[in-house]
């Protein structure tokens, strides 16, 4: 059975006008080359310059695909944000979970996953 992941990532936000200049574009070419990504949502606290990035998968498959080129954006990303922790809800595949727990230890950041999927909803319409 298939299950919806939720791949939530907290970042510092070090030039906030910079983030901002980068945010739409970034969110634009996820929207038209990610297909598969149901949700990439960026929410801010700029008093504190913490920003936390929600992303919604139908299923393994679709964070499969959306993890491709992520090294890449994540080294872009970094002139402007450092990354803090990252979460997984759901059941993402082997290869998922190995690239995670290599990027996140690689930044130095705690990865936590709660992997078993038990039950909800997501409504799409």
């Amino acid at each position: 059975m298939s299950a919806p992941i939720v791949f939530i990532s907290h970042f510092r936000v070090k030039d906030l006008a910079a983030y901002e200049r980068m945010a739409p574009e970034a969110v634009r070419r996820l929207q038209a080359g990610k297909p598969q990504t149901a949700a990439f949502l960026h929410y801010l606290d700029r008093e504190d310059s913490r920003l936390t990035i929600v992303h919604l998968f139908a299923d393994a498959e679709a964070m499969d695909r959306h993890l491709e080129g992520s090294e890449t954006r994540g080294e872009q990303a970094s002139q402007v944000m450092e990354r803090e922790a990252w979460e997984i809800y759901g059941p993402v595949s082997d290869q998922a979970q190995t690239t995670m727990r290599r990027q996140a230890e690689s930044a130095g950041v705690p990865l936590t996953v709660h992997a078993e999927y038990i039950a909800g909803f997501v409504r799409l319409a």
